[in-house]
């Protein structure tokens, strides 16, 4: 049985080096990106099964990135990790059809049951916002 496979977005090179070590284990990690603009264009060229996306980058924010990409493809299933633990953020980036929203410094033991559900077509918000978020989301 084949894999999920990952695109990670991620400008700070000891996070990404740790979420590739947290990821590697379950997934195929097709490559890391370090701004926006390479993020839409390495997802057009790998079409990953799922995105982790930091929602601040460089170039090209996450929640841009993730409106061009919806242009491409508009069933991308994008995760965002971020430093914001503020709900708006939250709520804009499910508005904007991210299929998943996880605080970094809780990244160790949501992210992959949120990849996991973004696989499922489900929505995941980090269990800190969910109450004052909501699940809504693209998918319903």
């Amino acid at each position: 049985m084949s894999r999920p496979r990952i695109l990670l977005a991620e400008d700070f090179s000891g996070v990404a080096d740790a979420l590739k070590g947290l990821l590697e284990p379950d997934f195929d990690l097709l490559g890391v990106v370090e701004d926006g603009v390479a993020l839409v264009e390495a997802a057009k060229r790998l079409q990953p099964d799922v995105i982790v996306a930091d929602i601040s980058m460089p170039r090209l924010d996450g929640l841009s990135a993730l409106a061009e990409m919806k242009k491409e493809n508009p069933l991308v299933k994008v995760v965002f990790t971020t430093m914001y633990g503020e709900p708006s953020y939250a709520r804009m980036a499910l508005k904007a059809g991210a299929c998943g929203y996880v605080v970094k410094h809780s990244a160790w033991s949501e992210l992959i049951p949120a990849i996991l559900m973004a696989l499922e077509g489900k929505i995941f918000v980090s269990p800190s916002l969910s109450g004052v978020v909501g699940r809504e989301g693209p998918h319903e």
